[in-house]
């Protein structure tokens, strides 16, 4: 790896000491928490929708390893002004792409919890999910 994913690197952990987004939203259209079991992060993820469904603010809490938290810090920047479906739309690769670092596969969990629980929310509030079915070990 080179210059590049130093810097990418340091991005992370400037978001791990420094998160962006960090607490809860007064009053949430949605907000969710997950978990990754096998290492013990938790996050919990606010998002305030406007009047037409584009996300307005999110924002996170939670604890976790520096991979989980920022994460959350950068996706919670990245989801504003996006739609749900958009939101729905993501994947572990714009997760992974976002980070800019390569991702071991035990650690793509940990990268991806965020995404999972802003998911998990979206679509328990379209009812598109039953809240005692999720899962973020998927």
């Amino acid at each position: 790896m080179g210059m590049g994913s130093d810097m990418y690197r340091q991005q992370i952990l400037d978001h791990y000491k420094s998160p962006r987004n960090y607490g809860e939203l007064e009053d949430p259209t949605f907000t969710h928490v997950g978990e990754n079991p096998m290492c013990g992060d938790e996050i919990r993820m606010d998002v305030k929708l406007d009047d037409e469904g584009t996300i307005e603010r999110v924002a996170f809490s939670g604890d976790g390893c520096a991979i989980s938290q920022a994460s959350a810090s950068m996706l919670s920047g990245k989801l504003t002004g996006k739609t749900v479906d958009e939101l729905l739309e993501m994947n572990r690769d714009d997760i992974i792409d976002m980070l800019g670092v390569d991702i071991s596969p035990m650690r793509v969990k940990c990268a991806v919890l965020a995404e999972k629980v802003a998911q998990d929310g979206a679509k328990i509030y379209r009812g598109e999910l039953d809240k005692s079915k999720t899962s973020t070990e998927d």
